[in-house]
């Protein structure tokens, strides 16, 4: 397609091509658009925001709240590195009830400070700084998730000392509950093996074949034994004062409900019932209910 124009002054006809053509209609359009926006637009929003304040209001308003919400968890971050010091001075008074050396608790690597933390005073006028990053925010979140699974063995460990010192020290599980080594990383947060979310796993795996004994790892009365969706093949024995071991995913029970138990006896075999990926001892120490870390109790 051609245009021809005639000019009266010239009285010669010039001819524009399509491509020309499209050019200088789409030329006629924006023009008085950007004209109209350089003059509804307030000159120190423009100085201020950049081109964002000509941007079109719906990717405007995007951008607006994708900031605010990485803000918002800017602000949550904050607020957890606040209460990560808190729990700081906590886990030192529990552990000097563990007997733990005073210069040695101010030493330990799982409790130094968050990168930019110091728990000395500090003061003075608020200077806002830049708004923090995705990137930024992403490896402070890393740096805080870290600094938690630190803490988390640091305390395992003081709580195992807490109880070794109690009136229960002469009821804690402490032997092995199969002739088999355990996954030293199966117990805390870990990626869930059948949905690929992170999940605390509050037990530990021990690898075995099909048919290896287990074995109870303290005395106890048999409170269950039974079959369940995820637990698989069960036994949970009693120990007394709240203390409990549970011995799942096993392809036979030996023992059955109400049941007295010696350390050492065994109440169960290896398998791969229930929520199991392959054959293993899943095996639990509670206390009130509570999970705790085997791996403090085992004799090593």
């Amino acid at each position: 397609m051609n245009i021809i124009l005639v000019s009266n002054s010239m009285a010669k006809a010039k001819s524009l091509s399509a491509l020309q053509a499209g050019l200088l209609v789409a030329a006629l359009v924006l023009f008085p658009v950007m004209l109209t926006l350089l003059f509804i637009t307030p000159q120190s929003n423009i100085k201020q925001q950049g081109m964002r304040a000509l941007l079109p209001p719906q990717i405007r308003s995007s951008i607006i709240s994708s900031q605010v919400h990485l803000d918002a968890y800017a602000k949550e971050l904050g607020e957890l590195q606040a209460r990560m010091m808190r729990l700081d001075a906590q886990n030192q008074r529990l552990a000097k009830l563990a007997g733990e050396n005073e210069q040695k608790i101010v030493n330990n690597p799982h409790l130094k400070p968050l990168g930019g933390l110091q728990q000395d005073g500090r003061g003075g006028p608020l200077v806002r700084s830049h708004a923090m990053s995705e990137i930024e925010l992403k490896a402070a979140i890393l740096e805080l998730t870290e600094a938690v699974d630190a803490r988390d063995d640091y305390m395992n460990k003081i709580e195992a000392k807490i109880l070794q010192k109690s009136v229960l020290k002469d009821m804690l599980p402490n032997s092995s509950p199969v002739d088999a080594a355990f996954n030293s990383s199966s117990y805390g947060w870990r990626i869930d093996p059948f949905n690929g979310n992170k999940a605390f796993h509050e037990g530990l795996d021990f690898t075995a074949n099909t048919g290896t004994n287990i074995r109870a790892a303290a005395d106890g009365i048999v409170s269950s034994a039974e079959r369940t969706p995820d637990y698989g093949n069960i036994v949970k024995i009693d120990h007394g004062s709240g203390l409990e071991t549970r011995y799942a995913h096993a392809s036979k029970l030996l023992v059955k409900a109400g049941e007295r138990v010696v350390k050492g006896q065994v109440v169960a075999q290896v398998g791969s019932t229930g929520r199991s990926t392959g054959p293993h001892l899943h095996y639990e120490i509670r206390l009130n209910g509570n999970p705790l870390d085997p791996r403090q109790y085992l004799n090593r």
